[in-house]
């Protein structure tokens, strides 16, 4: 799994069957502080993420389990919404 910020939405009112009901948001990578990293990618949203928080994402056919169907067109899930981040031994991030 790696950490993610939600910095977006992708809004797609045509898309294969199995992607409906979910929700697409973007995320970029982030560091243990929360700070952005990388190009966004999209993720099917398992637990209502919003803009701004930071989640973990499964990735790769872990996302499609994650998905709950093997099947599903996903190669990336946010699988949790993180409330903190402890690294070597410091806190370095607090959902605000």
């Amino acid at each position: 799994m790696r950490i993610a910020k939600v910095v977006g939405m992708a809004i797609a009112t045509v898309k294969d069957r199995r992607l409906e009901g979910g929700k697409c948001l973007l995320v970029s990578a982030a560091d243990s502080a929360g700070r952005e990293q990388g190009i966004p990618i999209v993720a099917l949203d398992m637990v209502g993420a919003g803009e701004g928080e930071l989640v973990m994402i499964a990735e790769g056919s872990s996302a499609r389990v994650a998905a709950g169907d093997v099947n599903r067109p996903v190669d990336a899930v946010i699988v949790a919404i993180l409330d903190s981040l402890q690294h070597n031994g410091k806190t370095t991030y607090t959902k605000s």
